[in-house]
């Protein structure tokens, strides 16, 4: 056996994250970060998200399969990197003038709640089978990846109520400044080459829609659109995750860079993701 990695086969983690759904989760994760004003501020003043939103997106994904099915070493190193940039880099307050560093403990721990809070309601909503027990172990994992980022773990939710009474007192911080509109307006409409905007419409604008029709109803409030009924967004989470997980995993994972099937060449095949693998 090779070097299973942080979470290793038997977490709840490795199961979830071979799940296509990951994706809209993704998206989703990024509408909701957009709406606490000092984090997003940090990303939009001290990267290219305007040119580069398909490579950041890449680098955050390429972040999460490491750190889930890298080695040890593998995971441990890309914190370090991302430590280390963070530490970097500063903001400016428009309003107050003051600088602040992106690495601030309050900016990485909304960052960290938003994806898991996204990763785990899209798929748990879109039909991945998860009890409540699981998706509070799923929450305690990943205080490991806070930790990767400079987080100290025993201040990270470690349960959906811990996670939930984040929310409630971090919710009075949340607003819809410039930034979260230029971020809302680029999800909606990221360039592209003329040849393929019938394409961004037909496919992107869908996989944007649904994201934000996942958020929670204070960000509906705050972007200030309407999304469809519960109801109606729950079935169609559901029909894109039924349609997503048709396409064979080995398939699937066959996209750069491959980070499952590399754990499975190390690991053998029994490290294979599946949701029939929770233990309970």
């Amino acid at each position: 056996m090779g070097d299973p990695g942080l979470f290793t086969p038997h977490s709840v983690t490795w199961q979830m994250h071979g799940d296509p759904m990951m994706w809209v989760a993704g998206v989703r994760a990024l509408y909701l970060q957009a709406l606490h004003p000092r984090a997003v501020r940090g990303v939009m003043q001290n990267s290219d998200f305007r040119s580069d939103a398909w490579g950041r997106l890449m680098r955050t994904a390429n972040f999460v399969g490491t750190t889930t099915y890298g080695t040890t070493e593998a995971a441990e190193r890309a914190g370090a990197r991302v430590r280390k940039i963070h530490s970097l880099l500063q903001a400016t307050d428009p309003d107050t003038g003051e600088r602040y560093g992106v690495d601030e403990p309050e900016l990485l721990l909304w960052v960290h709640c938003a994806e898991i809070d996204s990763y785990l309601h899209v798929l748990r909503r879109s039909g991945f089978p998860l009890t409540d027990d699981q998706a509070d172990r799923y929450i305690a994992e990943h205080r490991v990846s806070a930790r990767l980022v400079g987080l100290d773990p025993e201040t990270v939710p470690a349960s959906r109520a811990e996670l939930a009474a984040y929310f409630a007192a971090v919710r009075p911080h949340l607003a819809a400044g410039p930034e979260a509109r230029a971020v809302d307006d680029f999800l909606l409409r990221p360039p592209t080459h003329p040849l393929l905007v019938p394409a961004r419409e037909v496919l992107w604008r869908r996989v944007a829609q649904l994201a934000y029709a996942a958020l929670p109803p204070y960000a509906h409030e705050l972007y200030g659109r309407p999304a469809p009924a519960p109801a109606v967004v729950t079935r169609r989470l559901r029909a894109t995750g039924t349609l997503l997980r048709c396409v064979p995993a080995r398939v699937r994972w066959q996209l750069p860079p491959k980070h499952i099937l590399r754990a499975m060449a190390r690991l053998g095949p029994q490290a294979r993701p599946a949701p029939y693998k929770v233990r309970p």
